[in-house]
């Protein structure tokens, strides 16, 4: 008897949990024909102290998700609007950093990480735990060679929630739920602070990893925000009360899944013209391929594998979660998983990620 594709799938992440990679995935893919997603849930959305299961209606702490599907989709539709260009700068729009070398980076820099800002920073201890000076904290920010490399940057995405919200008069939830979610349908699968009734896939007990990150620069852990139901992974994102450009998006797999057709033209909700700018590689010759929020799967070394044609692009999060999306063959495929539940893992998701989007495309069953 031939395994279906689902039962392929299942199996992957059953031995993948039994592992120890987490305690729980949900797996699901889409094209562009299909009315329905593809979906598998595997494991546990939370191991304590009571066990819940981990289903199709599981939410997820998107993490790093958030960058090109709010960030990279809302500067698309600022683009269109033409409130932003690709060379306008962080000070045309956000003031108080005129004069710093913050203020001279351009949306094209921001977007496609090359815009010479650090990887991570502490903005909540940069800004004395103020969400109010988080901004003054931003723009003291050190640049090294703009445009010369690619060193994937939180503030950077960061430094462009903050334009968005200053262009729409709103913070970034509003705007994505006002220009993006509703106008989708998907008010029910994906949004900034969910409800707490909501079905969550668990999250870690303790901000380790940035506790971590911290010991290592010499700097006391008191500032971390505290982690807590509801609240995102990241702590410059808790620290801006759950909202902010680099992460702070939760959702479903279905609600992913329908942000990534998007990208796909289905509903003609982004143009032809806007979906080829954000998905073409904008640091030709530099470390990674990179489009407007978007890794390129030609990027040497990324999640995507070689099951996917080079013109796929796609996105990881820190908590486990990863999207990517194949043009040639019209088909968008999210792994999420609960990684850091109830801990915080150094595992690496890329083996897996490869190998469910080898089962994906390539099987006919």
């Amino acid at each position: 008897m031939i395994e279906s594709r689902t039962e392929t799938v299942r199996r992957l992440f059953e031995g993948a949990i039994r592992s120890g990679l987490a305690p729980g995935m949900v797996g699901g893919w889409q094209t562009i024909e299909d009315q329905d997603p593809q979906v598998v849930a595997a494991g546990r959305a939370v191991v304590g102290p009571a066990f819940e299961p981990m289903t199709e209606r599981t939410w997820f702490d998107l993490a790093s998700l958030t960058k090109p599907l709010v960030v990279g989709t809302l500067t698309l539709l600022a683009m269109r609007e033409n409130t932003l260009t690709p060379d306008t700068t962080a000070a045309d729009v956000l003031t108080e950093t005129l004069g710093f070398p913050v203020g001279g980076l351009s949306v094209r820099q921001l977007l496609s990480h090359s815009s010479g800002l650090p990887a991570w920073e502490p903005i909540y201890a940069l800004a004395d735990g103020n969400p109010e000076s988080a901004l003054k904290a931003l723009r003291g920010l050190k640049v090294e060679q703009p445009g010369a490399h690619v060193v994937y940057s939180c503030p950077g995405f960061i430094l462009l929630g903050a334009m968005l919200e200053r262009l729409g008069g709103e913070d970034l939830s509003r705007i994505f739920l006002d220009r993006v979610v509703k106008p989708l349908g998907i008010e029910d699968e994906v949004g900034y602070r969910p409800d707490l009734s909501l079905p969550r896939a668990g999250g870690a007990g303790r901000p380790a990893a940035e506790e971590l990150l911290l010991s290592q620069r010499g700097v006391a852990s008191d500032l971390i925000p505290p982690c807590g139901p509801g609240k995102p992974d990241d702590g410059n994102s808790r620290f801006l009360d759950g909202v902010a450009g680099n992460a702070g998006l939760f959702g479903t797999i279905e609600g992913v899944l329908m942000l990534a057709r998007i990208y796909l033209g289905v509903g003609e909700f982004l143009t032809s013209d806007e979906i080829d700018r954000a998905t073409s590689d904008h640091t030709p010759g530099r470390e990674q391929a990179r489009g407007y929020g978007w890794q390129l799967a030609s990027s040497p070394g990324c999640s995507a594998g070689p099951a996917l044609d080079p013109s796929a692009f796609g996105h990881t999060g820190f908590t486990g979660t990863s999207l990517w999306i194949d043009p040639t063959r019209g088909v968008a495929i999210a792994l999420l998983t609960n990684r850091v539940h109830p801990g915080h893992r150094p595992t690496d998701l890329h083996p897996l990620r490869r190998r469910f989007h080898h089962l994906v495309v390539n099987s006919n069953h």
